[in-house]
């Protein structure tokens, strides 16, 4: 199958040039390359992703998620459900912010309460919706009551916590509980953290990290190349990863991610309101290829919506493996059948819409030579993304790709597979319908028991990869670049910078001529 790599020879050449020293900051400082200057560092407001890593670093969560993106405490000592709307949180003792002041069940009211205030602004507001009051039940208890019985309520608890009282000051200048203190914030250029000596778990193993805004892809990669910046996580494109992989300087770091690459259809369409040319369309989608020469092996096919690590995941689902054959077949069942049989005439015609990145530019090449091996000709748009985004809320598509960032938690089968979640209410934007997952999503939405929740996630995802609203393609694999000298590098399923308080650098030794 024929693919095109992006600009291989010209990013060789430059990777190649890049040569020489460059550091500017001391050698047990790590210095991190992310591609632009948080928007707003008060972790109740700003949501950009470079924001959120590094609010990461600064404050600490109630809650965090494991390796199996389960909830479980870190500024919370424990917790308990006595009643269905009922959450007790008890809090460690002895937490200091980096001011000094020990965090108490007031930071923790002040933090949850701001975001129920109608007068603040934040993009947070919407999943504190169902929270109806918190309240300090002594110096080191919280006790949050909700309108209604929600299951996945917790997961909205892995929020940072700020101290009582505190402003619009933290937007440029954030104070938290968190391994590292801010120091500095020079727009569009770098962010400096020092480590703090009195984290609750430990001073980090290193001397402060650097977050230096370099906003060009292959300019990161010329960066660690020569040795300006150390680390970059995520940020870096499939080929130049595959590029730098044979740097002898330099190390990549692989982990599973939750990030989830998908076809989007819309049911309401006249030919794709069929779920068998659903399926058929799903059995003709290489995914493999994909992985293996777009994704340069950073990523694996794709199920469902829910990555394989969540405590929720069920692999037991219909899995629309490569099936030209199939495909066809099931066109033909559906009444689309092959006109001129294996000639150019095709069985139908359908449009996807995509944006204009160079990588969904390249996949949707793929699909479109996939759709064509089973008779069905792919007409495909290119978009600005605000604009493909604008269409695909309002409906007006057949298909379109998108990817969804960070699926931590099984609600996310609620708020894109809910009949009631259908535009404007939520992200059911394929117009999915179906009673019995819809009955199975509300029982799981109000249970407090997670094995119940479990069993019943487990029958919506088989119910859903039947009927086929998305076309499955690949979950992300997180990866880093790193210079080889860096020991550490630990990644987690949602890629978050935590693992940098671990990181330390060690000397490597000169090797023979």
């Amino acid at each position: 199958m024929p693919m095109r790599v992006m600009a291989a020879g010209l990013l060789v050449v430059a990777l190649a040039a890049a040569c020489g020293g460059g550091r500017d900051t001391p050698l047990d400082v790590i210095t991190l390359a992310v591609p632009s200057s948080p928007n707003n560092l008060d972790p109740r407001v700003g949501t950009d992703e470079v924001s959120q890593k590094i609010q990461q670093l600064v404050y600490s969560t109630l809650f965090a998620l494991n390796q199996r993106l389960e909830v479980v405490g870190l500024l919370a000592e424990r917790w308990e459900s006595p009643a269905p709307t009922t959450y007790v949180v008890s809090l460690r003792k002895g937490v200091r912010f980096h001011d000094g002041h020990e965090l108490t069940s007031d930071d923790v009211v002040y933090t949850f309460t701001s975001l129920l205030d109608p007068n603040f602004i934040s993009p947070r507001k919407g999943a504190y919706r169902m929270l109806d009051r918190v309240r300090a039940v002594d110096r080191y208890t919280v006790e949050f009551t909700l309108k209604e019985p929600f299951g996945s309520f917790p997961i909205n608890l892995v929020i940072p916590i700020v101290p009582k009282g505190a402003g619009a000051g933290l937007r440029n200048a954030p104070i938290g509980t968190g391994p590292y203190r801010f120091v500095s914030f020079a727009v569009d250029d770098r962010v400096v953290l020092a480590p703090f000596e009195g984290y609750m778990d430990g001073a980090p193993r290193n001397g402060g990290v650097v977050i230096k805004v370099v906003p060009d892809d292959t300019m990161r990669g010329l960066e660690l190349r020569k040795g300006g910046v150390d680390l970059v996580v995520n940020d870096l494109a499939p080929d130049i990863v595959h590029q730098l992989r044979t740097d002898p300087m330099l190390q990549v770091v692989e982990a599973p991610g939750t990030d989830y690459a998908y076809v989007g259809l819309n049911l309401r369409d006249p030919v794709l309101k069929d779920v068998r040319v659903r399926q058929a369309l799903a059995y003709a989608v290489d995914r493999d290829a994909i992985v293996t020469h777009l994704r340069r092996g950073l990523a694996r096919p794709a199920v469902g919506i829910l990555p394989p690590m969540s405590w929720a995941f069920t692999p037991d689902v219909a899995d629309y493996r490569f099936d030209p054959a199939r495909a066809g077949a099931l066109l033909d069942e559906a009444g689309y059948r092959d006109p001129d049989g294996p000639g150019p005439a095709p069985r139908l015609h359908l449009t996807l819409k995509v944006s204009s990145t160079e990588f969904n530019r390249l996949q949707s090449s793929v699909l479109q030579q996939d759709f064509a091996r089973v008779g069905v000709a792919l007409d495909v748009r290119t978009y600005e993304f605000a604009t493909l985004y604008a269409d695909v809320l309002k409906g007006n598509f057949q298909l379109f790709t998108l990817q969804w960032v960070g699926v931590s938690d099984p609600d996310m089968l609620r708020r894109v597979f809910h009949t009631r979640q259908m535009p404007p209410s939520g992200f059911n934007r394929g117009f999915f319908s179906n009673p019995a997952v819809d009955a199975l999503i509300d029982e799981a939405t109000v249970s407090n028991d997670d094995t119940r929740r479990r069993a019943l996630f487990a029958d919506a995802q088989r119910l859903i990869s039947r009927e086929v609203p998305y076309i499955s393609l690949w979950y992300k694999t997180n990866v880093a670049v790193a210079r080889r000298d860096l020991t550490g590098l630990r990644l987690s399923p949602s890629a978050d910078f935590l693992f940098l308080r671990g990181v330390t650098r060690v000397p490597q030794q000169p090797t023979a001529p």
